[in-house]
């Protein structure tokens, strides 16, 4: 074990994942005390358990020597002789591996090594998504009803121009699961807004009651979110009273839809106890990591429906996993972006929808069946800089992106890296936070101090450091306070931002929730958030669960919000985290302006970088039908 107390005194790894190896070593000498290998087991569990704090699944044999290749020399030579033989014969004689069939701590499937917990979600979760993606059976009646209520709902495309919303809905009617992407302002709300129509239309008259539909998203601000857009989007719309009072008006976080237990990780709703509903829709699908969509699908009734909203072009949810990728992953199987549905999808669109030009009907797998993907914005047309910046970072044209920058776009700025450009970036973005402080001084409830709040961000790709989050958080505390905005005196202050960072079920408060300090007329301080009804519950200081300030937030934690402003600053250390997706993922947070702060060779650099977590998700819903799950 030499080797592995080396990595942690070097810390290139975590006091977990040293334990977790231990752990493996002595289990195998117990069931086998006469193994040779037990150093190369260790390490091998070292390894799994580090790929899994990173957000990886598992861990691929034919990458290991990626994983140490920033090790010391000799380190790497050892580990390197350590893991020579890696063939699934040698592998599969430890007692603590197996192919699945048995619970072991660790499985080997397909040359990818697993925790057991991690293999049995993913290969539950393929066969589960196989299974929902059977087609649903239309009559003449149906599709004929199909088709008249689509025309009704949506407006008449230009002559020559599919409506891709259209045949989102058709599409999600069509399967038990279905998935919907699109990126900024291509009407992902619109189109749910008018599925919900369509789906309470043809539910009702097929089983003569009221369907029970939910609404729910990841975060409490993303729910608060899909709640008020989803009722603007439903104002008009071409139905009758009776429809309109089938549809649901509130969104909940999925833990509160699942019955979160505190301080258990099990849920209410299981397989045993299934979710009340017949259909679910699910918004920020891209935040939602592997074992909570596990849950989920585990608990989704036999006969309901699940639709998932999101943007595959998103960072993966922070947890292990990148479930919405996965599913989406026609691009890297296909070799095209282009979306393939099998002929017998492909004939029920036509009847259904107008198809100008429609895909391609060279696929046969029922994955492809149950994706539609949004491809017109409209937020975000040509003479939109932050349109024109978001496709270029998506595609990986980093060249063109920088050079959008010296171009004449109202709506996207670039301020070269320095301790001037610090500086100037600080000040700007306390003075956007000025306006709700001074709202504040002046006496405004709490709900129009944080909708004043929200209208501008700071983004930070990391947390520690002058770049970071925190240094960020007390550049502009500091600022502000010499403003004479707010008076620090100590932890708490009148005006303090704050994000929760660990759910508190019992308050109602989740990871991700942000919530301003407001002193009652008394003096008394407390902290009020908006509560996915859009209600607003103030708490004492005290009582909060774990929590920061929030100036500032990484990139991450704004995931499932949206600015008029956003800010975002780039470190100028080299760092594995800045990613395509990070980047395209900042700059679509911002509805109206957004503003880089970076060197030009962070952001050519980032925007080459793909994000690429081990799964085996995609594999084995990709590869020919029939074989799923195995």
């Amino acid at each position: 074990m030499a080797l592995l107390q080396q990595l942690r005194q070097l810390q290139l790894i975590r006091p977990l994942d040293l334990q977790f190896g231990r752990f493996i070593r002595d289990e195998e000498r117990q069931d086998n005390p006469d193994s040779h290998s037990s150093e190369q087991l260790a390490l091998l569990a070292v390894l799994v358990s580090l790929q899994l704090g990173r957000g990886e699944v598992c861990l691929p044999l034919d990458n290991c020597a990626t994983l140490t290749e920033s090790w010391p020399v000799s380190l790497r030579e050892h580990a390197k002789g350590l893991l020579g033989d890696l063939s699934a014969e040698h592998l599969l004689s430890f007692a603590v591996i197996s192919d699945g069939q048995n619970e072991t701590p660790l499985v080997y499937n397909n040359g990818r090594l697993y925790l057991y917990r991690y293999w049995h979600y993913e290969t539950q979760v393929a066969r589960r998504i196989q299974t929902l993606t059977q087609p649903v059976t239309f009559d003449r009646v149906a599709i004929d009803t199909i088709s008249t209520a689509l025309q009704r709902l949506f407006n008449a495309s230009a002559a020559g121009e599919t409506d891709w919303q259209q045949v989102a809905v058709a599409v999600a009617l069509s399967r038990r699961f279905s998935v919907i992407s699109g990126g900024p302002g291509t009407g992902k709300t619109t189109t749910v807004a008018r599925l919900l129509c369509l789906y309470a239309e043809l539910f009702s008259a097929r089983q003569g009651r009221a369907p029970l539909i939910r609404l729910a998203a990841p975060t409490g601000k993303a729910a608060a979110r899909l709640s008020e857009s989803l009722g603007r989007a439903q104002q008009g719309l071409p139905v009758t009273e009776a429809v309109r009072a089938m549809l649901p008006d509130q969104a909940v976080t999925l833990h509160r839809l699942l019955g979160s237990r505190p301080d258990s990780k099990n849920f209410r709703h299981n397989r045993d106890n299934p979710l009340h509903l017949d259909l679910l829709v699910v918004d920020e699908a891209s935040m939602i990591d592997l074992p909570m969509i596990y849950r989920l699908l585990d608990a989704l009734p036999e006969h309901a429906q699940l639709v998932m909203i999101g943007d595959r072009d998103q960072l993966a949810s922070v947890e292990a996993g990148s479930v919405l990728g996965d599913i989406c992953a026609w691009q890297q199987q296909e070799g095209s972006s282009e979306l393939c549905y099998s002929p017998v999808q492909l004939s029920y669109l036509q009847q259904v929808c107008s198809l100008s030009t429609p895909p391609s009907a060279a696929g046969n797998n029922p994955v492809a069946d149950a994706l539609a993907l949004l491809r017109k914005s409209y937020r975000f047309d040509e003479h939109s800089g932050i349109g024109q910046l978001a496709r270029a970072v998506n595609r990986g044209e980093a060249e063109a992106a920088v050079r959008l920058f010296s171009e004449n776009w109202q709506d996207i700025g670039f301020v070269p890296l320095s301790e001037d450009g610090y500086q100037q970036m600080v000040a700007e973005v306390a003075s956007g936070y000025s306006d709700y402080l001074k709202r504040m001084q002046g006496g405004e409830p709490p709900q129009q101090l944080l909708q004043a709040f929200n209208q501008i961000q700071l983004l930070a790709v990391v947390r520690q450091g002058v770049y970071g989050v925190e240094g960020l958080n007390q550049a502009i505390e500091a600022q502000l306070q010499r403003q004479n905005l707010i008076s620090v005196t100590g932890a708490w202050y009148a005006g303090r931002p704050v994000m929760i960072s660990r759910n508190d079920y019992q308050l109602g408060l989740y990871n991700g929730d942000i919530g301003i300090t407001v002193a009652d007329p008394d003096g008394k301080l407390r902290v009020w958030f908006e509560l996915p009804d859009g209600s607003m519950k103030g708490v004492l200081p005290g009582r909060l669960p774990k929590h920061e300030t929030v100036y500032a937030m990484t990139v991450h934690k704004s995931q499932g919000s949206e600015f008029e402003t956003v800010v975002m600053i780039l470190p100028a250390e080299e760092t594995p985290l800045l990613t395509r997706e990070l980047i395209y993922t900042g700059i679509t947070r911002a509805k109206a302006k957004f503003v880089l702060h970076a060197t030009t060779d962070a952001l050519m650099k980032g925007s080459h970088r793909r994000t690429e977590r081990a799964s085996g998700l995609s594999w084995r819903l990709w590869r020919s039908p029939g074989t799923y799950g195995c």
